[in-house]
């Protein structure tokens, strides 16, 4: 399942929402302002991350700022306890899967959210003796013929 930690007013956020939707990809979506974080999510959050806290904390947050806090002294529950209490320093979106872990919207990285399967028929080509040929191999012929017709012009 794909979990989505988002905030109101996050435009990437909408995207990232939007191109699940696009795909029928099914999510769970955490408004990290009303759905409080507990430690175990935090940690999670940060264990999955390459960089730790520089993948997911933004360090030009206000409070971050206004507070003269420097994230890398803190130790992991101080960190933990940080977020709880000010969870607007997380990037957002936060995009996990089982495999997969994402900051932000990435129009290249985010298809890695695709199912392995689906990514391997979405790539492989399409014929007119495909059983989906009338479903996916008609559109594909057609958006083809008309990139190259719309690169002619």
């Amino acid at each position: 399942m794909i979990v989505i930690y988002t905030s109101p007013g996050c435009a990437s956020c909408r995207k990232v929402k939007q191109w699940l939707k696009d795909r029928d990809l099914p999510y769970i979506e955490k408004n990290i302002f009303k759905t409080l974080l507990n430690d175990n999510e935090i940690k999670h959050l940060l264990m999955r991350s390459e960089n730790g806290s520089d993948d997911i904390v933004s360090k030009r947050s206000k409070i971050i700022q206004e507070s003269n806090i420097d994230i890398d002294s803190m130790t992991t529950n101080e960190l933990v306890e940080f977020i709880k209490k000010n969870p607007s320093i997380l990037k957002r979106p936060i995009i996990l899967s089982e495999k997969n872990f994402q900051v932000g919207y990435d129009e290249e990285e985010i298809n890695a959210f695709v199912p392995a399967e689906l990514r391997k028929i979405a790539d492989s080509p399409c014929s007119p003796d495909c059983p989906n040929w009338e479903g996916c191999g008609k559109a594909r012929e057609c958006g083809g013929s008309e990139t190259a017709e719309n690169n002619a012009k």
